[in-house]
C-alpha cells in the first residue's frame, strides 16, 4: 500500500495527477449515466446508447491514463510508439462496449457483474498495452505481484461498477458507479505503475518515429475534449427528448382524448389547488355538474361517431368562453364538471351556467342532421356547502338531478335538503333489497276494454309496495331505484311469474300484460326465463303479452330483435308501450314485429284540446292499420276521449274510464264470472299470427 501511495505522491506530478482525476471523474460519470440508458431502451436504441457509452468509457479510460503518464517522472528520455498507442484507445473502446453488451443482455442475471469484470479487465489490457508503446531510455521491469494486484482492483472495482448500475437500490447508486468506475481506472493504473522499475541505460536509444508527450497531451486532450462534448451533447439531447415525452405523456394523462378537455384527474389536481389557497386570499368557489340531456338517445339510434361528434362540438363551443378563472372538465360520458373561482354572489355562479347551457343547446349539424341537446346544472359553493373534493361534487351532482327533475336547461344550487331525500332513495334502496323476501309486492291490474263494446278483453299488471312504516310506495319512486341498484331483473322475474300463476287460474281466458324492463330484455337468457315460467305456471302463452318501450330496444337493436323472435317463436304476444315519446318510433315499428301499439297517454290526454296531439293520434291509428297493428290508447278518462277514439276507429282502450287499477279481489267478476268472449278479430288474430314464422 506505501508503494501504491508512494507512486502516487512521490512518482507522478501532482498537476498531471488532478488532471487525469478530472477527466476520469467527468468521463465516469457521463459513460455510466449512458450505461444506465442503454439498460432502461430496446433494440436499435439500446445498441446506439452501448456504442456511444463504450466510445466514451474507453476514450475516458485511455485518456486518464495518458494524462497521468505525462506527469509520470521516469527519469529518462522517454516516447510513445504512435500504433500501439492508438491500439490501446481501440482496446478500450472495444472491451468496454462488450463489457456493457454483456451486462444489458439480463435485467437481473450475474451477466450484470460479469459484464463489469470484463469492463475492469479491459483497463488493465488498454494500461499495459499503452505501457508496451511506452518508450524509454531504459529497461522496463514488472513486478508480478503488483501486475496481479491491479488485475483483481480492475475486475472487481469494474463488477462493483456494473452491479450499482443494474442493481440500485437507492437513488444515489447512480452516483455509486460511477465511483466505482473511477476507482477501477485509478486502482489499474497506480497498482500497476507502483509495479514497474526503469533501469537507466546510456547506451539505450529512444525509437526516432515516437511521438514526443508535448504533442501527445494536445492529441489526447483534444480527442477527449471532442468525444465527451459528442457524449454530453447527446446526452443532454436525449434528456430535452425525454422531458418532452414525459410532459406529453401527462398532457394526455390529465386529459380527454376525444374532447381535449381536462379529465377526472386534472379536475382533481385544479380543484386541490383552488382549495388550498389560504382563506381570505381568494373568494368563494363555484362547483358545477351537468350532463348532456337526449346524449344517449343519439348514441344508440345514430351510433358512437354520432355521440363522439356531439362531445366534441359541444365541448369546443363552452372551452370558447371560458373566462381566466374558469375551468371545464370532462369527467364521464356526457358528464361535466366546471368550476368558478372566483365567485361572489349567485348570479356569478348563473351567469356562469347560462353561458355553458347557451352552448350545448344550440343547435349541430352531423351528416346532413340536425342534434339537439340540453343540459341541467347543479351548483354547490366552497366553502358554503362542503370543505372536501368528493363533498362538494357529491352535492353539485345531488343540486344535478334536482334540476333534471324539473326539466331541461334548468340551474339548481344545492341545499341541505337535498341530502334527507338522498338519504330517503337510499334507505328505501336498502328496503328494496328486503322486500321480495318478505313479501311486500303486490300486483294490482287495470282493465283493458273493447273501444266498440266496452267488453273486457284483458288486463296490463302493476305492481304495488306496501311498506310495513312507509305504506303504499309509487312505483314512480321506487322502480328508478330497483333500475340503477340493479335489482330490476329481480323484481321483473317475480311480477312475471305471479301475474302468469294468477292469470292460469282465472276462469275466463283473459289476456295478461306485463311491462318487461331494459335490463330483463337485454338478458339473453330472458326468452328461456318466460318459457320455464309459462311451464310452470300452465299459463297459454297466446294469453301473455309482454309491453317492452322503445327505450328498451335502442341500446342494443340486434340483441332485442333476436330476444322478441324467441318470445314470438314461444307463442308470446309483444306490444309497443308509450309509442311516441321515443327518439325513431316509425324506424322502430318496421324493424320489430310487433303484435299491438299502446298510444302514451300523454297524448291522449290532449286529443281533445290540442290538435297537434290529436294529429298525432290520428296518424298512429291510420299508420297502425295500414300495418295490420291493433293499436290500445293508454290514459281513456272521460267520454270526451272515448269519441274521438270511437271515431278515428281504435279497437282498444285503457284507462280510469273503466276503472283504476285494483288488488286481484277486485276483479274477481271479470276473470271468473260469466265467460267474456274476446272479439273475434282478436281471436283470429292471436292465433293466426302464433303460428306465423317469428319474421313474418
Amino acid at each position: 500500500m506505501l508503494t501504491v501511495l508512494s507512486c502516487i505522491v512521490v512518482d507522478h506530478n501532482p498537476v498531471f495527477t488532478v488532471a487525469a482525476v478530472l477527466v476520469c471523474l467527468t468521463g465516469s460519470l457521463l459513460t455510466m449515466r449512458l450505461f444506465a440508458r442503454a439498460r432502461h431502451t430496446r433494440k436499435a436504441t439500446r445498441f446506439s446508447w452501448l456504442a456511444l457509452g463504450g466510445i466514451i468509457g474507453g476514450a475516458t479510460i485511455w485518456t486518464t491514463h495518458f494524462v497521468a503518464m505525462m506527469g509520470y517522472k521516469a527519469g529518462v528520455v522517454v516516447g510513445y510508439e504512435p500504433v500501439g498507442t492508438l491500439s490501446s484507445l481501440a482496446i478500450a473502446i472495444a472491451v468496454t462496449s462488450a463489457g456493457f453488451l454483456i451486462s444489458t443482455v439480463q435485467q437481473r442475471g450475474a451477466l450484470i457483474e460479469a459484464g463489469g469484470v470484463i469492463m475492469g479487465l479491459g483497463i488493465a489490457a488498454m494500461h499495459y498495452t499503452g505501457m508496451d508503446a511506452y518508450e524509454v531510455q531504459g529497461l522496463k521491469q514488472w513486478d508480478a505481484n503488483f501486475v496481479l494486484a491491479s488485475l483483481i482492483a480492475g475486475a472487481f472495482l469494474g463488477a462493483v461498477a456494473t452491479n450499482r448500475i443494474g442493481r440500485p437500490v437507492t437513488r444515489f447508486c447512480k452516483y455509486g458507479g460511477a465511483a466505482a468506475m473511477i476507482l477501477a481506472i485509478a486502482s489499474t493504473h497506480f497498482i500497476g505503475m507502483a509495479g514497474l522499475t526503469i533501469v537507466p541505460m546510456a547506451d539505450a536509444v529512444v525509437p526516432a518515429n515516437v511521438v514526443p508527450e508535448g504533442v501527445l497531451i494536445v492529441v489526447v486532450v483534444a480527442i477527449m475534449m471532442m468525444i465527451l462534448a459528442l457524449g454530453a451533447a447527446s446526452y443532454f439531447i436525449d434528456m430535452q427528448s425525454t422531458r418532452a415525452s414525459a410532459e406529453r405523456y401527462r398532457h394526455l394523462s390529465m386529459h380527454d382524448a376525444l374532447t381535449g378537455l381536462p379529465n377526472r384527474v386534472s379536475l382533481m389536481e385544479h380543484l386541490g389547488e383552488a382549495l388550498e389557497m389560504p382563506a381570505g386570499r381568494s373568494p368563494k368557489i363555484a362547483i358545477l355538474s351537468f350532463d348532456l340531456d337526449r346524449f344517449k338517445e343519439i348514441n344508440d339510434v345514430h351510433g358512437h361517431a354520432a355521440g363522439d361528434h356531439v362531445l366534441r362540438a359541444i365541448s369546443e363551443r363552452m372551452s370558447g368562453v371560458l373566462n381566466d378563472d374558469e375551468f371545464l372538465a370532462r369527467v364521464g360520458g356526457d358528464e361535466f364538471v366546471a368550476i368558478k373561482t372566483r365567485y361572489f354572489t349567485r348570479s356569478d355562479a348563473m351567469h356562469f351556467s347560462k353561458r355553458l347551457i347557451d352552448q350545448i343547446s344550440r343547435p349541430i349539424e352531423w351528416k346532413e342532421q340536425i342534434f339537439l341537446v340540453g343540459s341541467s346544472v347543479g351548483i354547490s359553493i366552497y366553502p358554503d356547502s362542503a370543505t372536501t373534493i368528493d363533498d362538494l361534487l357529491a352535492q353539485s351532482d345531488v343540486a344535478m338531478y334536482r334540476a333534471k327533475s324539473t326539466g331541461s336547461n334548468n340551474i339548481c344550487f344545492y341545499d341541505i335538503s337535498m341530502d334527507s331525500a338522498a338519504r330517503e332513495r337510499n334507505a328505501l334502496a336498502m328496503d328494496l333489497r328486503t322486500a321480495l323476501q318478505q313479501r311486500q309486492f303486490e300486483l294490482y291490474y287495470q282493465r283493458q276494454n273493447e273501444t266498440a263494446s266496452g267488453k273486457v278483453i284483458g288486463f296490463e299488471v302493476l305492481l304495488r309496495w306496501n311498506h310495513p312504516q312507509r305504506g303504499r310506495i309509487s312505483p314512480a319512486d321506487f322502480i328508478p331505484i330497483a333500475e340503477k341498484t340493479g335489482l330490476i331483473n329481480q323484481i321483473g322475474d317475480w311480477v312475471l311469474e305471479e301475474a302468469c300463476r294468477e292469470a292460469a287460474a282465472w276462469g275466463n281466458p283473459l289476456s295478461v300484460a306485463v311491462n318487461v324492463a331494459p335490463a330483463q330484455l337485454a338478458d339473453a337468457k330472458f326468452p328461456q326465463r318466460v318459457q320455464e315460467i309459462l311451464q310452470t305456471t300452465g299459463l297459454d302463452p297466446l294469453r301473455l303479452e309482454l309491453e317492452i318501450t322503445e327505450s328498451g330496444i335502442i341500446q342494443d337493436q340486434q340483441r332485442a330483435l333476436q330476444t322478441i323472435r324467441q318470445l314470438k317463436d314461444a307463442g308470446v304476444r309483444i306490444a309497443m308501450d308509450d309509442y311516441g315519446t321515443g327518439y325513431s318510433s316509425l324506424s322502430t315499428l318496421q324493424l320489430f314485429p310487433f303484435d299491438k301499439i299502446k298510444i302514451d297517454r300523454s297524448f291522449i290526454d290532449g286529443v281533445a284540446t290540442n290538435r297537434h296531439s290529436a294529429a298525432i293520434v290520428r296518424s298512429t291509428l291510420i299508420l297502425a292499420a295500414s300495418l295490420d297493428i291493433p293499436v290500445l290508447a293508454e290514459g281513456v278518462e272521460n267520454a270526451e276521449h272515448m269519441t274521438f277514439l270511437l271515431d278515428e276507429g281504435c279497437q282498444q282502450v285503457q284507462g280510469f274510464y273503466y276503472g283504476r287499477p285494483s288488488p286481484r279481489a277486485d276483479i274477481e267478476i271479470e276473470v271468473n264470472g260469466p265467460e267474456i268472449e274476446l272479439p273475434m278479430d282478436q281471436q283470429v288474430t292471436d292465433r293466426e299470427d302464433a303460428k306465423k314464422p317469428a319474421a313474418a
